[in-house]
């Protein structure tokens, strides 16, 4: 038997909010104007998708919107390419397009083009769908204020520490590489945009192996980038930056260490990642890894891949693995100051 996803009803209130969101993101955080040149491409194959589409074309009216399905890969290829400098690219996807393009982002950067991309959408089963309608609403002052004061935390840190479960602490015992933000300011940023929704601040340590201890996760990445939630908080044993050894772990994370260990050894930890997004927390959840990163919290990255920072012992040719784990967390300290309190952060 197939299993046929369940969807959630999007009604008239959800389609107002997706529409009010999608102008901030389109005016505010890529500063587009409403009739600037654009194209938005889509898909159907979810209610989600329908509405983000319908959405972008009350904010950009005069778009030229192509429904995929509808045409074939060297059609939108040469809708891409006729776009000129400047306009703006909206992605809106089901699963993720198969185009003939190899990191389309990029290429579409490359082109000197404004790029919004919404991915894997039909993942957002049952009631998934409004929340993250939720998650792209733009608070700039929010998320730039507090963004950018987190950064500034993290860049003088002489250490760092995280709480979670009962006493356990993952502690940095010394400094942090220097921050970068997804928070939807770039004005300073040579490429303009985007996967949406946003709201992060991410670093790591600047010497891996002076990270050890203890870290309660409540959810982790599985092996088909969905969220997997585990009945009890799975506890990380750390030890100058690997993971050596877990409490209360599950088949399905047991699989996860076992792929990394096979490929590249250690199981390292390398990202920390500070989420900003206040739509999704410990109990406000979706099933997409990708989407769930921007979650109000901590999350750390198991495995050496990470593309934003380079490390002596590791050749990026070598680095296969960043799973994305979250972090229960009760407590984050830059130096001795406690930033997160009570699931919000207080900078």
């Amino acid at each position: 038997m197939i299993n046929t996803p369940h969807y959630c009803e999007l009604n008239a209130q959800h389609r107002a909010a997706a529409a009010a969101h999608v102008h901030d993101i389109v005016s505010v955080a890529i500063g587009h104007g409403a009739d600037e040149a654009a194209l938005i491409v889509y898909d159907v194959e979810c209610p989600l998708a329908q509405v983000l589409a319908d959405s972008y074309r009350l904010a950009l009216p005069s778009a030229e919107a192509i429904e995929i399905s509808s045409v074939d890969n060297d059609a939108v290829m040469a809708a891409f390419h006729a776009q000129p400098a400047g306009a703006l690219v909206v992605l809106i996807q089901s699963t993720h397009f198969r185009l003939d393009a190899y990191r389309l982002r990029v290429q579409l950067f490359n082109q000197e083009l404004k790029v919004i991309e919404h991915v894997h959408l039909a993942r957002m089963v049952a009631d998934e769908a409004p929340l993250y309608i939720e998650s792209l609403a733009y608070d700039a002052a929010y998320y730039r204020g507090t963004g950018t004061a987190l950064q500034a935390r993290i860049n003088v840190a002489p250490h760092a520490r995280i709480s979670s479960g009962v006493g356990h602490e993952l502690i940095y015992a010394g400094p942090l590489e220097g921050a970068k933000l997804n928070v939807g300011d770039y004005r300073q940023m040579k490429h303009i945009g985007g996967q949406f929704p946003i709201g992060e601040v991410f670093t790591e340590a600047r010497d891996l192996t002076q990270l050890s201890g203890r870290a309660d996760i409540f959810v982790f990445g599985d092996t088909s980038f969905h969220c997997n939630f585990p009945a009890l908080p799975i506890t990380l044993i750390v030890e100058q930056g690997c993971v050596v050894g877990v409490e209360n772990s599950t088949p399905y994370f047991d699989e996860v260490l076992a792929k990394i260990r096979a490929v590249e050894g250690e199981v390292w930890v390398r990202e920390l990642g500070l989420g900003l997004n206040r739509a999704f927390s410990q109990d406000r959840t979706v099933s997409d890894i990708g989407t769930f990163e921007r979650q109000c919290g901590i999350h750390l990255s198991l495995g050496a891949k990470h593309g934003s920072y380079n490390k002596p012992q590791f050749k990026r040719k070598d680095t296969r693995f960043h799973i994305d784990v979250f972090v229960a967390a009760t407590g984050v300290y830059l130096g001795d100051e406690n930033v997160y309190i009570d699931g919000q952060w207080r900078v």
